[in-house]
């Protein structure tokens, strides 16, 4: 097995004696500064006598008591260690995968309007060259000196390659190609390479750039002004968004978006925060209470006091880090470069061999002119930034390019189940009578003790009540007993609304509600007893309803070879099966805390699995950082659910899910398709050079139109519908 094979954190003895052992593992590669504790934890244990760690060689040497442990006590017991490091090593590993083989400049660093510059200068020169009527008689005028000019940003990275990286890169080949043009004074030649690399340069910024307006207006927070309160006079006046500071109190009306992370100080108001939690419904907000920058005020006048400002608020952050996504590269990028690294010195390798068996400087220059490196180079960064900028338009944030091809190998999914599975917004959905009592009246009575509670439970009650348009009676302030309900006075009799156990502990008759019950359990329901007095009344059966599309959703990513989808919850065992029964889950595991979550999904990668993790709560954080993509989604989704996640799904449509999968899956097919056609179409051309058939500048352009080609592929992706 190749060692990009092997699991991370699997160990493998690989030489044993009597109390002695080396251990094989790879994470251990990527633990340099966690050596000595490593060693410290192991050496602690009784029986073993020595530890020594080789980071270089990803090796640990044992010497141990054979008496007391043998080698699969010491094997278990070095994958339980260095499973406390897990996150570090994955971390270290995806940081290693992402670094570049050569020296090249950013895709995208120059923009668009420097491109185009670039662009109209070499354009205007080739036009003046062709129209010349007294050909080059030295190389030493003011044509080759705007050549040159135009090529400095090559010929500089050329050359920085071949000191800082000790090899050569594209640039190397471009600057070299281009300087021999004009000592042989071929000006058209060197011109034209330089035109045709502006144009593919140009392309790949233009979809950068697109990418990066579509975030930004996605999430931008769209004002300018903010209406700042003087806090000598509590007079309000209108300065620049980039005035304000930490601790400032401004002003936000019916109709703007709010500029900064804060609290309010004053007021109340609905606002829309659908940009940042995903939420399509506006939530009232009041004194004491956080809002976002970028979330728009429905209704209402607010004062808040800034607490972040311009670049520290969650909404600067996501767009950050989706800004990011070129240098979070994918490892085909790395492919790409290398590539890049080593096909490169061919080139200069087939120069000097079609020189020294032609004695033919044209042909032996076509080797340099027309290379590999650039079309998939330039292709790869098109295919992953349009990947993005498509995911964006469809209200999917992905953190970088390098999850796109985790999410295109993904053939596990971990599901959380409130408020991913399920819309975590729970609603009565049976509403049994247990007395002379119709359903109203039960639910005018249990509107009474649950009016003023805040809990999601009290909550759904209280909509079912409003729903049906049901007067709350009069009554008195409401009791709430911690973990059990709530209780009231309506005229001379106490209502009670809660458990079973808080009905029994209050000495409720519950004889005629047992078969009840056993059906609301039976149909995974929440039961919520009404008791007046001391008789019971009613029993309302509350469930979280699944999300409309949650089942098509999975059988589209089963057809898309996700063939292990399991539910992780920290919920009850019965509504865990009931939930992964109805939606067709391979397996369950329920009653989890946060780190058996995470612990459930190393075990999964211990043995190969891609896996993606998808949840919306600060309990799913774990889990999510811990699996080869976290994807965060659903309207309860929370901030750190989403900094966690690397890709995060804004609205709460399902099959966004496996949309973005297919996505990933059809922007690596892209990319393949790009590195057929760019290695094909310049192989020919440098056979045609090297015999002689086709002229350097023949073959510069053709190599530079394949680079176009298979950049210009690239941006059908931009076209691909996320929701077919």
């Amino acid at each position: 097995m190749k060692e990009k094979n092997i699991p991370l954190l699997k160990c493998q003895t690989i030489h044993k004696l009597k109390g002695r052992v080396r251990i094989y593992c790879r994470a251990l590669g990527y633990l340099k500064e966690e050596k000595e504790n490593i060693e410290k934890q192991l050496e602690q244990v009784l029986a073993i006598e020595k530890v020594k760690i080789s980071v270089i060689t990803k090796n640990i040497l044992i010497n141990y008591d054979s008496k007391k442990l043998n080698e699969k006590n010491i094997l278990d017991l070095v994958e339980n260690i260095l499973g406390n490091y897990s996150f570090i090593a994955y971390k270290n590993e995806r940081v290693e995968k992402s670094q570049k083989n050569v020296v090249d400049k950013k895709i995208g660093e120059e923009t668009t309007e420097e491109i185009l510059k670039g662009l109209a200068s070499a354009t205007g020169l080739l036009a003046y060259t062709i129209m010349r009527k007294t050909p080059m008689t030295t190389i030493f005028n003011y044509t080759s000196f705007g050549i040159l000019t135009l090529a400095f940003p090559v010929i500089k990275n050329g050359i920085l390659s071949l000191i800082k990286n000790g090899r050569p890169n594209a640039d190397t080949l471009s600057a070299t190609a281009i300087v021999s043009s004009l000592l042989l004074k071929k000006e058209k030649s060197a011109l034209s390479i330089i035109l045709l690399e502006e144009i593919s340069e140009l392309i790949t910024t233009y979809t950068m750039d697109k990418t990066r307006n579509t975030i930004r207006n996605m999430l931008s927070t769209g004002e300018s002004y903010v209406w700042l309160v003087d806090p000598k006079d509590s007079s309000v006046k209108k300065i620049e968004i980039n005035e304000i500071k930490q601790g400032d109190l401004i002003v936000v009306h019916t109709g703007e978006k709010i500029s900064v992370d804060g609290v309010i100080t004053k007021g109340s108001a609905n606002i829309d925060q659908s940009s940042i939690t995903g939420e399509y419904m506006p939530v009232t907000k009041e004194v004491g209470e956080s809002v976002f920058a970028g979330t728009i005020i429905k209704q209402g006048t607010i004062t808040i006091r800034a607490e972040k400002v311009g670049d520290k608020t969650a909404v600067s952050r996501i767009i950050k880090m989706v800004e990011d996504a070129t240098y979070n590269k994918a490892s085909i990028q790395s492919y790409a470069d290398s590539i890049s690294a080593h096909l490169i010195p061919v080139n200069f390798g087939l120069f000097g061999l079609i020189y020294f068996l032609t004695k033919d400087i044209q042909k032996a220059l076509s080797m340099l002119v027309i290379d590999y490196s650039c079309g998939v180079r330039l292709s790869t960064a098109t295919a992953l930034s349009a990947c993005i900028n498509t995911a964006a338009k469809n209200g999917v944030l992905i953190k970088g390019s390098n999850y796109i091809e985790e999410l295109s190998k993904v053939d596990t999914l971990i599901l959380d189940k409130t408020g991913t599975l399920t819309e975590g917004n729970p609603r009565v959905q049976t509403i049994e009578v247990t007395s002379k009592y119709n359903e109203e009246e039960v639910l005018a009575l249990a509107g009474a003790a649950e009016e003023r509670s805040t809990h999601p439970l009290a909550v759904s009650i209280i909509n079912e009540v409003r729903g049906r348009g049901i007067e709350i009676p009069e009554h008195s302030d409401a009791i709430t007993v911690v973990s059990r309900g709530m209780e009231t006075t309506v005229g001379e009799s106490v209502v009670r609304v809660g458990s079973k156990k808080f009905m029994l502990e209050n000495e409720v008759e519950l004889n005629n509600g047992v078969e009840l019950l056993k059906g609301i359990a039976l149909r995974g329901e929440i039961p919520i007893l009404v008791a007046k007095d001391k008789e019971l009344i009613g029993i309302l059966g509350v469930c979280d309803p699944l999300r409309e599309n949650m089942k098509k959703a999975i059988n589209r990513l089963r057809i898309q070879e996700v063939d292990d989808i399991i539910l992780l919850t920290g919920d009850l065992e019965q509504q865990a099966q009931l939930v992964a029964d109805r939606i067709g889950m391979d397996r369950y595991e329920s009653e989890l805390m946060p780190e058996d979550k995470a612990k459930n999904i190393l075990k999964l990668q211990s043995n190969g699995a891609k896996v993606a993790m998808i949840g919306d709560g600060i309990n799913d954080a774990p889990a999510l950082a811990y699996s080869n993509v976290g994807m965060a989604l659903g309207s309860k989704r929370t901030d750190i659910a989403m900094e966690a996640a690397d890709v995060t799904i804004t609205g709460d449509d399902p099959l966004m899910i496996p949309g973005v999968i297919d996505l990933s899956k059809s922007t690596m097919k892209t990319i393949k398709e790009n590195f057929a056609l760019s290695i094909g179409i310049n192989t020919v051309a440098m056979f045609l050079g090297a015999t002689g058939m086709i002229s350097m500048l023949t073959g510069a352009v053709i190599h530079n139109l394949s680079t176009i080609l298979v950049v210009g592929n690239s941006l059908k992706i931009l076209r691909y519908d996320m929701k077919k």
